[in-house]
């Protein structure tokens, strides 16, 4: 028998705890430190007075060889990461260990990302890590949201009711960004098409007009002469343009993404652009409705949780998504830190309407806070799907009307001409 050292988490505590036991291998110890109800993270044979063999860190779990990870880039999808939640909470239920579980994931995921992150979670977990701290360690999958409910989960011996509960959430934000998104793509198309139809028709049609207007020398109407500047420009025929403009035409939507992009990275462009989106005219009512979703659903899952109402502010705050309601969640943080209300500094933002306020307050005279944020989130998210269908109708008519515009500018712009033509030529007929 011989004498291993060991640092070890409380199973209940969660608390660092160091000791001795009498093992007949690394393997022998891991199992005896276990079963006094630890975590071993630590476990190393203690050396003899000759300076024999034990000298080496064992790894809690025993000996197992790592297994080999695929090359893998940027983040793990957010389907994946809700599926994985998902099927972890089904085998949890049933009663499977825990490593168990995870093994079963990782052996049914194909090579990539999240296979190479289970495989680390596995092997920490299987040396004695808690899966919080295990998933902390991969933020590339697993946020400091979803590590701090699984830790919550763990605390309070309801992991497989946390993650069914983190499940459910994550599922019903991918179906609200799978609406928006949804929403998006039919406008997106069709001005994409009309970008690509009016350039088409500077580059090949109008050049041919020009033409037929100089033959016949037919003053044009300063309309007509500002469309065909604007066609040689597009189709980069002027005398000394090295560049298309039909380029600049094109490339307009990515250089305005990437500007805008670089624009939020900054904290003040941040914090201008979230100003400016959240109280415009059109999709301001969206944003706001969202967010409130977001945040209420964070929030109040959290705390159902178990997580410390300070510590599930911040972690909402960091997670909203928005400036305007990270400034206002910061005021409720020091306002519940200081004794007072949550709903009154919410209230002096106005970020959030008043039936918002008026349900959190009270589920503070209630104590049941986590129900009503819960009960706002479903509201919201019923709102948010009647926002989406409003903005959709909106945008339909104003499309037509602008691609209308554009076209009959066009087409007025080159009849001007031709009316003057016919004139002249039955003026002169007669």
């Amino acid at each position: 028998m011989a004498t291993f050292t060991y640092e070890a988490l409380h199973g209940t505590t969660g608390k660092t705890q160091k000791g001795t036991v009498e093992a007949s291998s690394s393997d022998d110890a891991v199992q005896r430190i276990k079963s006094q109800g630890l975590f071993p993270t630590e476990v190393r044979e203690q050396k003899s007075k000759g300076g024999g063999k034990g000298d080496g860190k064992a790894v809690a779990g025993g000996g197992s060889k790592k297994k080999k990870k695929a090359m893998a880039f940027g983040k793990v999808n957010a389907k994946q990461i809700t599926l994985f939640t998902r099927q972890l909470s089904t085998l949890t239920d049933a009663g499977l260990p825990l490593l168990r579980s995870l093994q079963i994931l990782e052996s049914q995921n194909k090579p990539g990302l999240m296979k190479n992150v289970l495989q680390g979670v596995c092997e920490e977990v299987e040396g004695g890590s808690s899966l919080s701290e295990s998933m902390s360690k991969h933020p590339k999958a697993f946020d400091h949201l979803y590590s701090k409910m699984v830790g919550a989960g763990e605390i309070g011996g309801v992991l497989d009711v946390i993650l069914q509960r983190l499940a459910d959430f994550m599922e019903k934000s991918q179906r609200l960004k799978r609406q928006i998104k949804g929403a998006m793509v039919y406008p997106i198309a069709v001005v994409v098409i009309a970008i690509l139809i009016v350039t088409g028709i500077m580059i090949f049609i109008i050049p041919k007009f020009e033409a037929i207007f100089a033959d016949f020398g037919v003053v044009l109407p300063g309309l007509t002469r500002w469309l065909m500047s604007t066609s040689r420009w597009v189709a980069g025929s002027n005398p000394g343009q090295e560049i298309p403009g039909a380029v600049f035409l094109l490339l307009s939507p990515i250089i305005a993404i990437l500007l805008f992009k670089l624009i939020r990275k900054a904290g003040p462009g941040r914090a201008a652009t979230d100003y400016i989106m959240l109280f415009s005219p059109i999709i301001g009512n969206l944003i706001r409705k969202t967010t409130i979703a977001r945040f209420t659903r964070t929030l109040g899952t959290l705390i159902s949780a178990g997580v410390p109402i300070l510590d599930a502010i911040l972690i909402t705050r960091d997670t909203s998504g928005n400036f305007v309601f990270e400034k206002a969640l910061n005021k409720v943080h020091d306002s519940i830190r200081e004794g007072e209300s949550f709903a009154g500094p919410l209230r002096e933002s106005k970020t959030c309407d008043a039936i918002v306020v008026n349900m959190i307050d009270v589920g503070e005279e209630t104590g049941e806070m986590d129900v009503m944020l819960l009960k706002i989130a479903d509201n919201y998210d019923e709102e948010v799907d009647v926002a989406v269908a409003s903005l959709v109708s909106l945008l339909e008519p104003i499309m037509v009307i602008l691609i209308g515009g554009m076209v009959g500018t066009i087409v007025v712009a080159m009849f001007l001409p031709l009316v003057a033509m016919i004139e002249s030529l039955q003026s002169g007929g007669m």
